[in-house]
């Protein structure tokens, strides 16, 4: 670990039945959390926030562009023969990974952590045509540059939307998929939420601050629960929107957020093959839009346990395990809990 990240840094399954997993003691939160924007800026390819292990990137040519795709390589000492690649979420990074990534090396797994082009240390095209498809074809094209032919997919949040195309665009070369909290369980347009247009989206994130995501990340992924170890993400995201690349930052997010609302997976889990497990923390909310949809339809929107449980049915094989009291990151929330299930899923190929 460089002493930059320190400084940044503040299974066993029934066959048909969710197994309930009961989390561990929390650490210390508190009913709300510190209100303050200021904190450090940031690059708009996170120039100036360290990664727990060196950063290599990944140049290759798309949409008549050559972007770069920023990743951590992470080897163990003794391989078990296996590789898991790491797919963040929206608000999230690779670096956000960092407990899992060691988890996974000691136990003998060569672990990959990108950052989609778009997000983190990752390029950020002033023109891009965002798809999932896309996004898993530059995971692909990654892993065949490495040499990684038949990897296991870990994927939280948005990832987990990535992931689910990119085991049903290469089902042969999918090992197993690991979907932790990942949204693109419902179709928020089909429900009711109105569209708005990306010149929209952007002059919402324009205006992003560490008060806002705070508050966002409190109420949607931590059931209204804040501890200081949360902390160093949110600033990780609120120094790129202080930094010199705060405009093309947005614009890239507002590009991303559109794909994210305009083209579901759902839809398609029945097709799935790939050997399945979904990591659920109850307590989530999340849903693209929320806030924009009327009350009464917003009522209806990021019900978890309900939207785990339909998945599981719909997804061949699929296992479940349930985190009752975690929200949308039980990876960061209670990782002891997290790590033994994830562990115990990956053992039960």
């Amino acid at each position: 670990m460089t002493p930059g990240f320190l400084r940044s840094m503040l299974l066993s399954f029934a066959s048909c039945f969710a197994l309930t997993i009961v989390p561990h003691a929390f650490a210390a939160d508190t009913a709300q959390p510190p209100a303050s924007n200021d904190g450090p800026a940031y690059g708009p390819e996170l120039q100036g926030f360290d990664y727990p292990y060196p950063v290599a990137r990944f140049a290759f040519t798309s949409q008549r562009q050559v972007v770069r795709m920023a990743y951590m390589d992470v080897h163990p000492a003794h391989p078990n023969g296996r590789t898991a690649v790491m797919l963040h979420g929206k608000n999230f990074c690779a670096a956000t990974w960092k407990q899992t990534i060691d988890t996974l090396r000691d136990a003998g797994y060569r672990v990959i952590a990108p950052d989609q082009i778009g997000f983190c240390k990752s390029t950020k095209p002033e023109r891009y045509q965002y798809s999932f498809q896309q996004l898993a074809r530059n995971t692909h094209a990654l892993l065949a540059a490495l040499g990684v032919s038949r990897p296991t997919l870990i994927a939280h949040s948005t990832g987990g939307m990535i992931a689910v195309r990119y085991a049903l665009m290469y089902p042969t070369e999918t090992e197993q998929l690991v979907l932790v909290n990942p949204i693109g369980l419902e179709d928020w347009k089909a429900k009711g939420v109105p569209s708005i247009s990306i010149d929209d989206w952007y002059a919402r994130e324009l205006k992003t601050s560490a008060d806002g995501i705070r508050k966002y990340e409190m109420n949607t992924y931590y059931a209204g629960h804040w501890r200081d170890d949360y902390e160093p993400w949110v600033q990780m995201l609120a120094g790129m929107y202080r930094g010199p690349g705060k405009d093309i930052v947005a614009w890239n997010s507002a590009l991303l957020y559109d794909m994210i609302y305009t083209q579901p997976v759902v839809y398609e889990f029945e097709q799935l093959k790939t050997p399945t497990l979904l990591m659920i923390g109850d307590k989530d909310t999340t849903a693209i839009g929320k806030d924009l949809a009327p009350p009464e339809i917003r009522a209806t929107l990021g019900r978890y346990p309900e939207l785990a449980k339909l998945a599981k049915e719909r997804i061949e094989g699929a296992r479940l395990v349930e985190f009752p009291e975690l929200g949308h990151a039980p990876q960061m929330q209670d990782p002891q809990a997290f790590h033994k299930a994830l562990l115990e899923g990956l053992g039960e190929r």
